[in-house]
């Protein structure tokens, strides 16, 4: 709990230093702004969600590099059924898209656990394979869901705010908090929960506790990659203009920098869900003080990559203090 009331205090830390400096430079503080809130709050909750999935696979010592392309497939998968689908139901596209999600994840860890690929190669293939798939599907071609009438109730879940439309507390940021309160009772609370963190932290000694690791392994890919799936019906709503060349470029590196900065070991066996929803609010803040305070936009994947090292930097010192603390012991 240390790191996560350590990245609260910095989180704070930024907003009150971002808002005097850009009141002493325009005499104003737009990023308390009610615009501001609602542009980003729901950026928060769309990329925090896959942070949590990510959070998933990290914990157990892996990591998911096809999230963006998965993004990317699921959305214009589930679009160009609709548009195409002569009158097909979206309660019948939506849980086929996320079926397929599933199963993705599922593919992921079979053959991370039977083929013993490494994580990192088995979802770089996939971060190619799923955005070739996606351009394939739909020729390269830009898709969309049509109008916010067309599919009212969907797009109210990735566009709407309660309990009114012109108050800033955005649907999708409470999507978020209701799946990381989720993701925490089972992490935290469940001992299943616990035996991921276990599997993490030793994959051998978890093994002969009677821990069925492998099974797990499987589940925390097929969870990460299923959450991945809700995050791109829930982006795909929101843009509504999905090219499948660029839709999702990057998004993984987003919710690895989430989930590292929020205090989730990339080695896994340690991390916190409130520390993934705060690193995932922090990596958008900063983006967000980037255009707010005229920092040109060129420097928001180093703005990116800065934080992705700052929090394996404390990681490794906290870790060699850790260690150094247990030696003297």
């Amino acid at each position: 709990m240390r790191k996560v009331l350590g990245l609260a205090g910095l989180l704070a830390g930024l907003i009150i230093i971002a808002c005097f400096w850009e009141y002493f430079q325009n005499g104003t503080v737009n990023f308390l702004s009610h615009q501001n809130a609602r542009s980003l709050l729901p950026l928060i909750g769309l990329f925090g969600i896959l942070s949590l999935g990510q959070a998933f696979v990290v914990i157990t010592g892996g990591i998911d590099l096809s999230a963006g392309s998965v993004v990317a497939l699921i959305a214009t998968l589930a679009a160009y059924l609709l548009d195409k689908g002569e009158g097909r139901s979206p309660w019948v596209v939506m849980p086929l898209v996320l079926g397929l999600s599933a199963l993705i994840g599922l593919w992921h860890g079979v053959l991370i656990t039977k083929a013993r690929i490494q994580p990192f190669v088995v979802t770089l293939c996939g971060l190619f394979f799923y955005r070739g798939f996606a351009r394939v599907i739909a020729q390269d071609a830009t898709q969309g869901f049509g109008s916010a009438t067309t599919y009212p109730a969907w797009n109210w879940l990735a566009n709407g705010f309660v309990p009114a439309e012109d108050s800033i507390l955005p649907v999708p940021f409470i999507i978020f908090i209701v799946f990381a309160t989720i993701t925490a009772a089972f992490f935290h609370f469940m001992p299943y929960g616990r035996h991921i963190f276990a599997l993490g932290a030793n994959e051998e000694s978890a093994r002969f506790s009677g821990i069925r690791t492998q099974q797990l392994k499987i589940f925390a890919y097929t969870m990460c990659s299923f959450i991945c799936g809700i995050g791109a019906l829930l982006f795909g709503f929101n843009i509504n203009s999905i090219g499948p060349a660029t839709f999702g470029n990057f998004y993984e590196l987003y919710a690895v920098a989430g989930v590292v900065l929020g205090g989730c070991s990339l080695r896994g066996g340690s991390g916190n869900i409130l520390g993934v929803v705060i690193g995932a609010a922090l990596i958008r803040v900063l983006i967000n003080l980037v255009t707010i305070l005229d920092i040109p936009s060129e420097l928001e994947y180093v703005v990116i990559g800065g934080a992705i090292l700052i929090g394996v930097f404390v990681d490794e010192f906290l870790s060699s203090r850790r260690k150094t603390r247990v030696s003297a012991a």
